[in-house]
């Protein structure tokens, strides 16, 4: 199936989402031009041309540094806040010319606080988010990919031990194979965020890593650009990431996983096999389950061997057995006992490692199948089902918590692992399959409690 074309609402999140839209850059100064320390704060600076401007209004996480005040307070501090960070570069091995060269004029983007905090009207089902990332358009775009390059992804899979398709799959999902990497500056990103916001402690090392990359020269400035939260490249790399993943892989001693084909897609599988990729194996398998299968067995803690898996019943759509029955898995049914079953592999939680949605990485591992030649997934989604919005999500983690059933903290409108296991004990507690499923029908229920 095509993917859909987004709306016009879905198209603009899309644009903040990557950083499609003109954002300004870095100012261009000399190396005298730097910051000097204890510089005293800064009027909040307008908005470059054609850059959306701040909505000046409080984030939605609540947050005390989200609040408009904290935002504001903080963004006036910025340049002090930038030159905080000179020891630790220096210690890191950067020089002070390059730092003041790469943080000279360098101004806040308050953009990115609204975008921390977005809550998107529109919600998409798990099926939403396959029918737009395993499309036909890219199935065949990464085949061609494939294709066109099969002498490095042959080397680079002998190499590393990492599924070529696997790695063509994590470049088509984050970035349509290069085509929306984003266009925002990584220095001004990070630094917004290191300074500006809920998350600084952890965007620090983020900044600091984007200028230990600019001051060796890995990637030039001008194509350091990304999303909103500094990941660049074709597949997406973090700073941090690439500090720890980046390859030279072609050999010209600059790691460039955004210019250079042989490095993008080396680094991309030293990420995979650096965190515990096992050569040979695959991610998982759909399955289908028996008729009265108990789902509370379906459970990311609960690892059983493909063979005892077996023995309750659980089996390939296809008919054919597991290649490895003595491989272990766990059972993940995203869509309750109406859609698909899957037993997902060490693998899999790989992929998690790369982004953690289950989405994501179900939807990496089958464009990597279908890629390869794999038809697609055969049970059917309950597209009629009625996707909650956030706030019935945060409603029915309410009901929840007010009837005793831990979801691991207060409600957030985000449905984990650990509000999935207690809508399974409310489930099995009502009579009801315990499938774990945030649905419409279920919220009624709890609501006429």
């Amino acid at each position: 199936m095509a993917a859909p074309v987004p709306s016009a609402g879905a198209q603009s999140f899309l644009d903040d989402l990557f950083g499609l839209r003109p954002t300004g850059s870095v100012t261009p100064a000399s190396a005298q031009g730097g910051i000097p320390a204890g510089s005293p704060s800064a009027p909040i600076p307008a908005p470059a041309a054609g850059e959306r401007p701040w909505s000046g209004e409080s984030g939605s996480s609540g947050h005390p540094e989200m609040t408009a005040e904290a935002i504001r307070a903080a963004a006036s501090q910025f340049p002090a806040c930038i030159a905080r960070m000179w020891p630790e570069a220096t210690r890191r091995g950067v020089s002070r010319e390059s730092f003041e060269r790469h943080t000279a004029g360098l101004t806040p983007e308050l953009r990115l606080m609204d975008l921390m905090d977005a809550q998107p009207e529109f919600t998409k089902a798990f099926w939403d988010y396959l029918d737009l990332l395993v499309s036909d358009a890219r199935i065949q775009r990464g085949r061609e990919i494939l294709a066109q390059n099969a002498a490095t992804f042959a080397a680079v899979e002998k190499a590393y031990g990492v599924d070529r398709h696997v790695v063509a799959a994590i470049w088509g999902v984050e970035s349509n194979f290069g085509t929306l990497i984003g266009d925002r500056s990584v220095l001004r990103s990070t630094a917004t965020l290191a300074c500006v916001g809920r998350r600084q402690a952890y965007f620090r090392d983020e900044f600091l890593a984007a200028l230990e990359i600019l001051h060796r020269g890995d990637v030039v400035p001008e194509h350091l650009k990304g999303s909103w939260a500094g990941a660049f490249g074709p597949t997406q790399f973090m700073p941090t990431s690439f500090k720890r993943y980046a390859v030279d892989f072609d050999g010209d001693g600059r790691r460039d996983v955004v210019d250079s084909l042989p490095d993008m897609i080396a680094s991309t599988a030293n990420n995979l096999k650096k965190d515990g990729w096992e050569p040979g194996r695959t991610w998982g398998y759909e399955v289908v389950l028996p008729p009265g299968f108990d789902y509370l067995l379906a459970d990311s803690s609960r690892w059983l061997t493909l063979q005892e898996w077996a023995r309750l019943g659980i089996a390939r759509p296809n008919g054919k057995g597991f290649p490895r029955p003595s491989d272990k898995a766990y059972l993940l049914v995203p869509a309750g006992r109406r859609g698909p079953a899957f037993l997902m592999l060490k693998n899999f939680r790989v992929i998690m490692k790369y982004n953690p949605a289950e989405a994501y990485a179900l939807a990496i591992g089958h464009l990597a199948d279908r890629m390869r030649g794999d038809g697609p997934i055969v049970q059917a989604w309950p597209r009629d089902e009625r996707v909650l919005t956030s706030a019935e999500r945060y409603e029915l983690q309410s009901h929840l918590v007010q009837r005793g059933f831990d979801i691991g903290g207060q409600p957030t409108g985000r449905i984990g692992p650990k509000s999935r296991a207690a809508i399974k004990r409310f489930q099995a507690a009502a009579g009801l399959a315990p499938d774990g499923f945030a649905s419409a029908a279920l919220l009624d229920h709890l609501r006429s409690r």
